[in-house]
Formats: C-alpha cells, sequence, structure tokens
C-alpha cells in the first residue's frame, strides 16, 4: 500500500507539475493539459499503481473531465485499425497455442538441431523467428511457446533456480533468448503489436509507408548478423555448464510422436496465416483493403472453422487489457500531435543541432533516443512518447525521412534488450528464476553496443542499396 501510494503521489505530482506551468506562446490551454495527461500516462504506464490498462482508462477520462478533449475524441482512438490489429494479434497467438502449432515447429527444430547447446538454443531462436513472421504477440510466442519448452529442457538437464544449478543451462537460455527475441521483434512487422502503432506514426508524421515486405527487407540482413553475433558473444563470455544435449533430440522425438500427425485445425490455421500474410503484401497491388480488416478476417474464419471458438476469444484477459491500453495511448499521442505541441518540442530541440551535418544529429539523436528506454516498461510507451518527436527533429537536422523512420522504427524494439522489464517478454523470462538482474543488465548494455554497430553500419550500407536515402 505504501509504495502503491508513493507512486500515485509520482503521477499525480507530474501531472500537476506540468499543467500548471503557463503554456509556451502558441500552445492553448487545453492542449498543455492534454500534454500533462499524457505524460503523467507514460509515467504511470511505467510506475504501475495499478495495471498499465486501468492507468490508460484513468487518463483517457482525465482527457475530458479537465477539458482537453471531448468525449468523441477521447474514445475515438477505439476505432482506430492498429488497435484492432492488436487485438487480432493475441487472437491469432490463442490460435496457435491452442491447436499445438507452434510447440510442433520448436520441437521439430530442437529434433534436427538440438543436440547440442549451440544447436539447442538456435532451434528456440529458429522457431521464434518463423513464428514472428505470423504472430503479432511477442508476449504469447515466448509466454506461452519457447519458455516452457526452454524450462522443460533444462530442468530434463538438472538445472533449475531453486536448487542453485541455474548456471548448468536454464540461466544461459534465458539470456540467450531474450536477446534474440529482440531482433526477431524488430525484423518483422509482425515481431510484435508495437510495431504496427510506429507503421502508423511513419506514416502520417512523414508519409512513409512501411508495408510488411518492405519492413521485412530492411531488416533482414542486419537482422541474420545480429542473430550470428549476439549468441556466439553470450556463448562465449557467459557459458553454460552444460555443452552437449543429445536428450533435447530425444525428447522432441517422443513429444512429436505423441503429438501425432499435423490435425485438421493446425492445416486451417496454416492456411488462414499464410493468406493474411499473403494479402497484407499484396495491399496496394491486388486490393485495397485495410491490414486490419485482413486480420479481423483471418480471425473470423478461425471461428468458422471452429479452430477457436467465441469463449476462448472472450477469455483472452491479456488481449481485451490491452486493446484498452493501446486505444488509449495511441489516440493521446495522435490527439497531441494535432495540437502542434511535439512540433513545438522538436523545434526547440532541434536548436541543440545546429552546425552539425545531418548524420551527426542523427547519431547523437538516435544514443539518447536508444538509452532513454531505460526509463520504459514499453517499446509502444517508448515509441509514442519519443517517436514522433524525434522524427520531427531529424527531418528538421535534415536527415532522409526514410533513414530516419527506420532508424528510429528499429531501434525502439531493439532498445528493449537493456533491460528485464523492456518488453513484454522480458519480464516472463525473467520470472522463471533463471536469470540474475546484474548480469542480465550487462548483457543488454553489451547486446545494446552489437545493436548498434550492426545496424548502424551493415544496416545504413543496406538501407543505401535498397534506396531509402
Amino acid at each position: 500500500m505504501y509504495k502503491s501510494t508513493l507512486k500515485w503521489l509520482a503521477v499525480l505530482g507530474v501531472g500537476v507539475a506540468i499543467s500548471i506551468v503557463p503554456p509556451p506562446e502558441g500552445v492553448t490551454r487545453p492542449a498543455w493539459t492534454l500534454l500533462a495527461i499524457f505524460i503523467a500516462t507514460i509515467v504511470g504506464s511505467i510506475l504501475q499503481p495499478l495495471t498499465g490498462s486501468a492507468v490508460v482508462l484513468l487518463g483517457v477520462t482525465a482527457t475530458v473531465v479537465f477539458g482537453a478533449l471531448k468525449p468523441f475524441d477521447a474514445l475515438k482512438g477505439y476505432a482506430d485499425p492498429v488497435v484492432w490489429i492488436v487485438l487480432s494479434a493475441f487472437f491469432v497467438s490463442t490460435a496457435v497455442i491452442k491447436t499445438g502449432l507452434g510447440r510442433r515447429v520448436a520441437l521439430q527444430f530442437i529434433r534436427l538441431l538440438g543436440r547440442n547447446t549451440y544447436g539447442l538454443s538456435y532451434a528456440l531462436v529458429a522457431t521464434d523467428f518463423v513464428l514472428a513472421s505470423v504472430v503479432p504477440s511477442n508476449g504469447a510466442r515466448n509466454g506461452g511457446i519457447i519458455i516452457p519448452i526452454a524450462v522443460s529442457v533444462s530442468e530434463s538437464y538438472d538445472s533449475r533456480p531453486e536448487d542453485g544449478t541455474a548456471s548448468r543451462l536454464g540461466e544461459y537460455l534465458m539470456y540467450l533468448l531474450y536477446q534474440c527475441e529482440v531482433v526477431i521483434g524488430a525484423t518483422f512487422l509482425t515481431g510484435h503489436a508495437g510495431n504496427f502503432v510506429m507503421q502508423k506514426l511513419a506514416r502520417e508524421t512523414a508519409g512513409i509507408e512501411l508495408t510488411y515486405f518492405s519492413w521485412f527487407a530492411a531488416a533482414i540482413i542486419p537482422a541474420l548478423i545480429s542473430l550470428a553475433v549476439i549468441p556466439a558473444f553470450i556463448y562465449r563470455f557467459f557459458p553454460p555448464e552444460v555443452k552437449a544435449t543429445p536428450a533435447a533430440a530425444s525428447f522432441a522425438s517422443d513429444e512429436l510422436t505423441k503429438m501425432g500427425p499435423v490435425t485438421r485445425d493446425e492445416r486451417i490455421l496454416i492456411g488462414t496465416l499464410v493468406g493474411v500474410i499473403f494479402l497484407w503484401t499484396m495491399q496496394g497491388r491486388l486490393h485495397s483493403i485495410d491490414p486490419a480488416i485482413i486480420a479481423l478476417g483471418g480471425i473470423g474464419f478461425l471461428l468458422l472453422t471452429k479452430v477457436v471458438t467465441w469463449m476462448e476469444l472472450m477469455g483472452e484477459k491479456n488481449a481485451w487489457s490491452t486493446f484498452i491500453w493501446y486505444g488509449g495511448l495511441v489516440n493521446m499521442a495522435a490527439a497531441l500531435g494535432d495540437t502542434g505541441v511535439t512540433k513545438l518540442f522538436a523545434e526547440s530541440v532541434a536548436g541543440y543541432t545546429t552546425g552539425m551535418t545531418w548524420m551527426a544529429a542523427l547519431a547523437v539523436l538516435l544514443l539518447v533516443y536508444f538509452y532513454a528506454h531505460y526509463l520504459f516498461a514499453s517499446v509502444t510507451a517508448h515509441a509514442l512518447a519519443m517517436y514522433v518527436p524525434f522524427l520531427l527533429v531529424t527531418l528538421t537536422a535534415g536527415a532522409p525521412a526514410g533513414l530516419a523512420v527506420l532508424f528510429l522504427s528499429y531501434f525502439a524494439t531493439l532498445s528493449a534488450s537493456l533491460t528485464h522489464f523492456g518488453t513484454t517478454p522480458g519480464p516472463i523470462y525473467f520470472g522463471t528464476g533463471y536469470a540474475k538482474q546484474g548480469r542480465w543488465w550487462t548483457i543488454g548494455l553489451m547486446a545494446s553496443i552489437v545493436n548498434l554497430a550492426v545496424w548502424s553500419t551493415v544496416g545504413l550500407g543496406w538501407w543505401k542499396l535498397l534506396g531509402w536515402w
């Protein structure tokens, strides 16, 4: 109770402190009040005196109570297609877990690669990579599929957090899988639900449309290099005690035998996922249907074929909670942009880059943007708070729009490597008990340096070749 009270005092203190300051010239009082509520809501999402969704719901209510927005404008975020894509992402994850398709993919990779520790880790990374191409919920992929298998295999080698044997295998797997998950999350538009928010911000702020294919095409080369280098350095500097894992491949074979052949529901789910991705990539060529409607159509087909039931979807508490969270925050950020406050902030910050070349200014701004994630417990919250202002600043400094959009979009996700709470799977991995916070943060800092080096060099050259700048 005491901690919760302190958190509420911090949230309210931030909001009040901003609201009582006279707004700058050119900014109306309602716009300034909206800024105060938005920042207080972001702080509340980080500190979480209540769950993040509850804090956002209170923030949405406050925008009307204090006259910053009218009721219709405060609630219209829940009609935003991006929010419905996020909801669909959780529903798809429900189907992947229920049918056993995700587990089957993981076991197949483990059977092929899992005879030693290095191969085992890559089998699980490959599973996440394949699933991320079609399942936009990193929490469901990891919490429902990857982590349970990693824990089971670790325990089969007598590696448990409660008896001091975590370092045998489990600790290593948790560090490696999380760091690779962050890279995979940046690789696909469907890597995590927050990517759809950044896609929307890029389109509305810079007029840059990041399609499913263009996002993947720009990311794949630096991502593959990161996925090669990061596991190698974790294995070199933080190796597991167990090096050979022949039982893992046997375990996978036995489990696949128990599962039997691919089921009807799995086949329908595979066809649906492939169809949704195909229609996403063909938007603007074969049709003009919004991606959210395509995603909802896929969910509808899964309902019609009884792969999932409506009661199962209604029981997805995380899905509906995230729906409230995204709809409220995305709308507040959009409304704030319409007031001109973010543009004013960008212009003031741009003054500090006067005299720099656009590339030097971009480098400085990206470092600030990246390491600011130490303060955020969500990639989406980070993007909503900083993406548009920093994009405007980099454009003012003369950076090419395409280059700025790619850097800000990928770095928002890659920066989640820094802490054990940086994105949704982080607390799930950390909650297994295998990882140590100090070592986690050390590995996160080292991985961040690797990712910054790879994506700022190889990525830069690759994007030049693709014509992004």
